[in-house]
């Protein structure tokens, strides 16, 4: 339910359906906002919890029903993509898919939209490639996961060396002193071939389920088995199940504003800020004497503080969430210490 972002994202309304930037735009919508001019929206498959169904329908009414998966349970990255590519090979056998996670944020379009295209021209000329956006670190986070390059294959692509998920600090110094490594986006581009053989060759466990449904896709059965037989695969990520494991992936080195908008914090980091240093997406807020906080409430809701710095104030109907911006980590712990208190009432 993106934990770290409690209040807002609850377990009935995860971080990517919330405007956490005050524009009047969730970041499910801001996402398939910058596809425009790249991808027709008839050809966005949405893959979301069967839970989310009527939010994603709501936010998103250019997306028809039917270009919608929904799953049962929640199985990680790996089953997801696998069902989303053996989907479109039934509509499409020689489709070229771009993964794009729903809770980013990206400042800079025109150049996002550049570095989408040179990816899917990348595949065109390099079959059985999977291509991967890289982006340069500016510090040692310890949140996101890593990859180094290898052998350069022009000023935008190389091949891809090592992936490493979530380092420590330490090593997280080290890759930010070598300058061999990027942060991982998550946004993966590939040929629906080239993924299913490789779900094939690394991943057969989540592969014969897929296999088995070939007679399913694209009618009302598909559902009904995903519905009775998703359960089954293995819960792993893409990165685990396919990435660490294929030859021939590659990273384009981008620089178009990306942030995995994960935190408090990272809210704080990308928007504007006042002349005090405050965030204050979408709230009406009198500060005094308060500088380099994020504050955030909902509705019409007035809030007033003083003497605050360097702080995080969430407040939602039946939740208020104080705490430093430097301990943000500990949010996770706190949400379990509600849990533990009260049951799910406040999840």
């Amino acid at each position: 339910m993106g934990s770290r972002f409690w209040p807002y994202s609850r377990q009935a309304m995860p971080k990517q359906f919330i405007d956490f930037l005050g524009t009047g735009r969730s970041l499910l919508q801001l996402t398939v906002d910058r596809l425009e001019g790249i991808v027709p929206p008839e050809n966005i498959i949405m893959l979301t919890n069967e839970q989310y169904s009527s939010i994603v329908q709501e936010q998103l009414p250019q997306i028809k029903p039917d270009q919608i998966l929904l799953e049962p349970v929640r199985r990680n990255t790996a089953p997801c993509n696998a069902w989303a590519a053996w989907h479109i090979k039934s509509l499409n056998p020689d489709a070229k898919i771009m993964v794009a996670p729903s809770d980013h944020l990206i400042l800079k379009h025109e150049d996002f939209k550049a570095s989408v295209v040179r990816a899917f021209e990348f595949l065109e000329k390099n079959e059985n490639s999977i291509v991967t956006f890289g982006v340069k670190p500016n510090r040692p986070e310890t949140g996101y996961g890593y990859i180094q390059e290898g052998t350069h294959v022009d000023e935008f692509f190389s091949k891809v060396k090592t992936f490493t998920e979530k380092p420590d600090k330490e090593l997280a110094n080290v890759f930010l002193e070598t300058g061999e490594f990027y942060w991982n986006s998550g946004m993966f581009f590939w040929g629906v071939d080239t993924i299913i053989n490789a779900m094939r060759e690394y991943a057969p466990e989540i592969s014969d389920l897929f296999d088995h449904a070939n007679m399913f896709y694209g009618t009302p059965q598909e559902q009904e088995f995903i519905n009775e037989h998703y359960i089954e695969c293995p819960n792993i990520s893409i990165d685990y199940a396919v990435m660490e494991k294929a030859p021939c992936v590659f990273v384009e080195k981008v620089d178009f504003g990306w942030s995995d908008l994960g935190t408090w914090g990272s809210v704080y980091d990308n928007s504007p800020k006042n002349r005090d240093g405050n965030v204050t997406p979408g709230t009406r807020v009198l500060a005094f004497e308060s500088n380099n906080n994020v504050i955030a409430a909902r509705g019409d809701k007035l809030v007033v503080v003083s003497g605050l710095n360097g702080y995080i104030v969430a407040d939602t109907p039946d939740a208020l969430l104080i705490v430093p911006k430097n301990d943000e980590q500990k949010i996770k712990n706190y949400v379990n210490e509600a849990k533990t208190h009260f049951g799910d009432k406040y999840l």
